[in-house]
């Protein structure tokens, strides 16, 4: 059930149709967990030798490596995945311990409970005889808007905490009450509250971009560092570890 002083939803994978509550414990409890930390920590490593050329046995010998290739041969697509040279593997399978990460979403603060249906489109229906109904994360399903926006600069060509500083001076614009660098090292994400003056969500972006100096900025991999993918007020917002937050606001974040 969802209670109005939840500041934002949470999801603990979002292969998970239900989006529950989340609280200042739950989401203190998902930065500290060692589970977190570790898919990180393994994301960033590999990243990291891939770029420099060094030798990824170390990685692919691994039991975690091993199962989720056994994983994707099954898969129906299974022959192409085998055929992919190592360094290719590491990479998808990287980029699936970012995608089981917990994840938050922060601009939503409550979604309509719509009835559970089996694959092939019939009612599940609970005990009672009633349908059974979840908070499916979809933005044509938003009961309720937080106010609060997210913002991703990805692939930032200078150091995510150096333009976290920008949003510190006194005469900045916007009430941040989140900040942290991404999964792969090289991101910086903001919550901030968003500014009715301005307009919209991709309106706060497009201004805050310009206020951080990354309006058009090219990122490392050739394309902009701002993620146009969060306009979306569902969009969800992956777990960081304790160590990657550069500032928190907890009562204003989970309680504006």
């Amino acid at each position: 059930m969802y209670m109005k002083n939840y500041r934002f939803t949470f999801q603990e994978n979002q292969y998970f149709g239900e989006c529950l509550p989340c609280t200042a414990t739950v989401f203190n409890k998902w930065i500290d967990d060692p589970m977190v930390k570790w898919k990180i920590d393994t994301r960033q490593a590999v990243d990291q030798a891939i770029r420099e050329g060094r030798l990824l046995d170390s990685y692919s010998n691994t039991n975690e490596f091993k199962k989720y290739c056994q994983k994707e041969v099954k898969k129906s697509r299974g022959a192409v995945f085998d055929k992919l040279p190592l360094q290719d593997k590491l990479i998808q399978w990287t980029n699936s311990l970012k995608e089981s990460l917990p994840c938050f979403i922060f601009g939503v603060r409550d979604f309509d409970a719509v009835p559970k249906t089996s694959k092939d489109g019939q009612l599940i229906m609970g005990e009672n005889g009633e349908p059974q109904l979840f908070h499916r994360r979809k933005q044509s399903n938003i009961k309720e808007l937080s106010g609060l926006f997210i913002f991703d600069a990805d692939h930032l060509p200078i150091d995510p905490r150096e333009v976290f500083g920008r949003t510190q001076v006194n005469s900045f614009p916007w009430e941040i009450r989140l900040a942290h660098k991404t999964s792969s090292g090289f991101g910086l994400r903001l919550v901030a509250e968003a500014r009715v003056e301005i307009g919209n969500i991709a309106d706060n972006q497009i201004e805050l971009a310009r206020e951080l100096g990354l309006l058009g900025m090219t990122g490392t991999t050739g394309k902009p560092v701002s993620d146009d993918s969060c306009i979306d007020a569902s969009r969800i917002s992956y777990c960081p570890r304790r160590e990657d937050l550069y500032y928190i606001d907890e009562d204003k974040l989970f309680n504006f």
